[in-house]
């Protein structure tokens, strides 16, 4: 249903205030038209004519897609046999190729971030969507920078970065400038507010939960990563030119994503200035012409459910351009955004034939799976993986966070002896596919379970590594994979040198229950009775290591404080080499370097905010009266002791820091944008003639296909019932906070340079993670906001110097009243240290 566009002035004073009772989303039209700048100038120019040359139908044939199961991949719009355009393919997932073979199964996107290093962000980009490009795939359904994480026990925050929006933003554009390196288009996700798994979507009278967020909120927070990050990746996310955003299932102050006005069209296109286009999430899409005027580009799947052969889009589309409800320039705008993203990452050069089909590995079926239509080869079985598995062997060590290490307990040199106990250490014995989707908790926890997967090449057990290791240095291994045997694991650890115990946590996405738990976690313990082997085998073992692969924080504080506990390590999500991974650094090879990406609580209540398993109601509401006041913010602001906190790591060696250099830039006052957009182009003309819109004579229809043609009489024009402005396409006023790509330009001056000296301290080579925190001052403001970082890399006894360069936009808050950022006049703080409660240098940004 369309909201109203006579909204109170008091609704949207409430709104901008941040008051949650009764939430609604104010509308904003028209729908802001796409100018090609920032970058985007030559491939508007070649959007621009090659849209001219298309009928309505061809137009909306590549807004909407075929449908589920319709042609080879999870998405795929309509094609131009015209002009020999096959149309898009659209694939996820965000750690590699979903339902393909001869693919690679890279670390998560947690992992990546625990990394901090911009290098490996890029490169594991660019590998995925090289990848992605060499298996004919357009569109790159990755990377995924929401959920951020507001609930530790959310399902999906492994297939995101991080906690924190810097280190997201920067994670989230190295990324895209990857991918998009490679040729692909990136698809950053979702957008915006889906925090948990529960209810995130429409089930018949069910309405999906509302995410009620703030205006102050919304921006300093869960929109800070969408809009841009300077210095360390100079341009991201829309500033980098990110080709394509997806909704979230979710609705934002009761209006659903794929149809709100106000982040789509207020937010995205028009604050932030993105050039993109906007893909509904696979059948996250509730309405028709309300979602084209709201600002949603591209349909997916394209029907209206899993293989209903409804659309809202498609013929319905075509009918509301006929009868003048949808004006020529949205559609054209629709359709130049799409295009513009394809000239933009190169795909008119890059692009090959699709070799694979996501609905069979196997060489010959249909082309049209769900209706056992063209039955041909559909699958070449190209292998795409390169030399990738070095990149994820790289980043599963890099990724790895040493978390205790007591009388340097690690590395290991040549033990005489090793035990090694847990499920989580082993092989699942049918292997690492053998749950779709990674739909289940057997072995080795190497990746989470859902839509942001892909199928293993192979996967390399702890198990498998170490015994390797352990051949070469003449080591005695004993193993149990059986968490339940206790007999078995006592055998095995007695008389051994070291134990290494490993343990897991599961979690992803909605549409699969593993263990009772529906994506979102239940709890925050280990699974497989981990946390009882553990316990055990520190009970009886002087030198018990612990090794976690889980999806997010668990509770530690048990095992942590136990004498016999001498090293804790968390692995994550490692993908394919993980046990090769887990070996480099246990014994070694790599030096820890990793930071933690969220915080370890001591209880689940720590955190403050939790999952919502029953939403009570039919309409439920999720308030986020917490603010921006999640995790690290969250513990600092209650005082709250966390077991590990965000930011931390050890290393082989030690770091210190000296030499806190603080200099002051003069770039002039702030200037809010002025002026007014030009008027909505429009490209081609269109036919409006019924009848050329009709299926051809002797037309034969796949079953459940989505066509653009009508079949029936035009429905009477609608425009009466649009919100006021919806079809405007006068010149549009620029927002003050807006104007260039991420925002107002001058949100990028550069307001101080601060440097800090680092020094390894200790015997052996090591990288460190230098992070700079800034307290902005005022009363409302969290203790500290991580703002910058760096990995330096650095021999025993060497120095270097860190720097970074605080923006306008890293000292600035949201003020509600002006719809703007503002500098306020409390006195800011920097630091700088290796976590964010070991920051021994400070000082006044006067």
């Amino acid at each position: 249903m369309w909201i109203s566009s006579v909204v109170s002035l008091a609704a949207l004073a409430a709104f901008a205030n941040g008051q949650l009772e009764n939430a609604f989303s104010p509308p904003h039209y028209p729908s802001p038209w796409m100018r090609g700048g920032n970058g985007w100038q030559d491939a508007y120019a070649k959007a621009q004519a090659f849209v001219s040359q298309l009928t309505l139908l061809e137009k909306v044939n590549l807004t909407t897609g075929v449908g589920w199961e319709g042609e080879a991949c999870v998405g795929n719009t309509g094609s131009i046999p015209r002009l020999n355009f096959r149309g898009l393919c659209m694939q996820d997932s965000p750690l590699g190729i979903r339902f393909a073979d001869n693919v690679s199964a890279f670390p998560a996107g947690m992992n990546a971030a625990a990394t901090w290093t911009t290098r490996l962000f890029k490169s594991r980009g660019n590998a995925m969507g090289s990848e992605h490009r060499d298996k004919g795939i357009d569109a790159q359904l990755g990377p995924a920078a929401g959920p951020l994480g507001r609930f530790a026990a959310g399902g999906r925050n492994w297939e995101g970065f991080s906690v924190d929006p810097v280190l997201t933003g920067v994670a989230l554009a190295e990324t895209v400038k990857g991918i998009q390196d490679a040729g692909v288009i990136a698809t950053a996700k979702h957008f915006i507010g889906n925090e948990q798994e529960h209810n995130r979507d429409k089930s018949g009278d069910q309405n999906a939960y509302s995410s009620n967020i703030g205006d102050k909120t919304l921006h300093e927070l869960y929109l800070w990563h969408v809009q841009h990050y300077k210095n360390i990746s100079k341009y991201a996310n829309v500033r980098a030119g990110v080709g394509s955003i997806m909704c979230s299932y979710n609705r934002i102050n009761n209006s659903y994503a794929s149809q709100n006005s106000y982040t789509l069209n207020y937010l995205l296109k028009n604050e932030l200035d993105f050039q993109g286009f906007v893909m509904s999430d696979w059948w996250a899409q509730h309405s028709g012409v309300d979602s084209a005027l709201a600002g949603l580009d591209m349909s997916m799947a394209g029907d209206q459910g899993l293989a209903s052969g409804d659309t809202y889009w498609g013929s319905n589309l075509t009918a509301a351009v006929l009868n003048g409800t949808i004006p020529q320039w949205r559609l054209d705008d629709m359709v130049t955004r799409i295009m513009s993203a394809y000239y933009k990452v190169g795909r008119d050069t890059a692009r090959v034939p699709i070799n694979f089909n996501s609905w069979s590995l196997e060489t010959y079926g249909y082309i049209h799976p769900q209706a056992s239509e063209g039955y041909q080869q559909i699958n070449e079985h190209v292998n795409v993986q390169a030399d990738h598995k070095d990149l994820i062997r790289e980043i599963g060590g890099a990724s790895t966070v040493l978390l205790k290490n007591t009388n340097n307990a690690l590395p290991l040199n040549k033990p005489k002896s090793v035990a090694i106990i847990g499920e989580d250490a082993h092989d699942n014995p049918a292997g690492p596919n053998a749950c779709a989707d990674r739909g289940c908790n057997v072995g080795t926890l190497a990746m989470g379970w859902g839509s942001g997967t892909a199928n293993f090449p192979y996967l390399i057990a702890p198990v498998t590594a170490l015994k390797a290791q352990a051949a070469g240095d003449h080591t005695t291994v004993t193993n149990v994979s059986n968490n339940y045997d206790f007999d078995a694991i006592t055998k095995a650890v007695t008389g051994a040198e070291v134990a290494i115990v490993f343990g897991n946590a599961d979690g992803g996405e909605d549409y699969i229950t593993v263990d009772g738990n529906q994506g979102d976690r239940n709890n925050l313990t280990l699974w497989g009775n981990a946390d009882a082997v553990i316990q055990h085998v520190a009970s009886i073992h002087p030198n018990t290591i612990i090794v976690l692969h889980t999806i997010g924080a668990v509770i530690v504080e048990d095992y942590k404080n136990h004498p016999n506990v001498t090293a804790i390590l968390w692995a994550g999500l490692p993908g394919q080499e993980s046990g090769n991974a887990i070996t480099d650094i246990l014994y070694g090879h790599r030096n820890p370097s990793a930071k933690n990406v969220f915080t370890w609580g001591k209880k689940r209540e720590d955190y403050g905010t939790d999952v919502i398993y029953d939403p009570g109601t039919l309409n439920p509401q999720q308030d986020y009266t917490e603010g921006v006041f999640i995790d690290y913010r969250h513990f600092d602001a209650q005082g709250i002791e966390p077991s590990y906190e965000f930011g931390f790591g050890l290393s082989y060696t030690n770091f210190s820091y000296s030499d806190l250099k603080i200099e002051k830039q003069a770039p002039g006052p702030y200037q809010p944008t002025t002026g007014q957009t030009s008027a909505a182009p429009t490209f081609g003309t269109i036919d409006y003639d019924p009848k050329n819109a009709e299926f051809p004579p002797g037309w034969h229809s796949v079953k459940l296909y989505v066509y653009p043609y009508i079949d029936g009489p035009v429905p009477t024009n609608q425009t009466q019932n649009l919100p006021k402005g919806a079809t405007d396409s006068s010149p549009q006023p620029k927002l003050p906070a807006g104007g260039s790509g991420g925002g107002n330009r001058q949100l990028w001056d550069v307001m101080y340079t601060v440097s800090a000296t680092v020094t390894n301290t200790g015997s052996v080579k090591g990288t460190e993670i230098p992070q700079l925190y800034l307290n902005l001052g005022g009363p409302d403001d969290p203790k500290v906001v991580l703002r910058g970082f760096d990995d330096l890399i650095l021999d025993p006894q060497e120095s270097e110097t860190f720097t970074y360069e605080i923006t306008r936009r890293d000292i600035s808050n949201w003020d509600t009243a002006s719809q703007n950022w503002v500098v306020s006049s409390y006195p800011k703080t920097v630091y700088v240290g290796s976590s964010s409660r070991n920051l021994p240098l400070t000082g006044p940004l006067n």
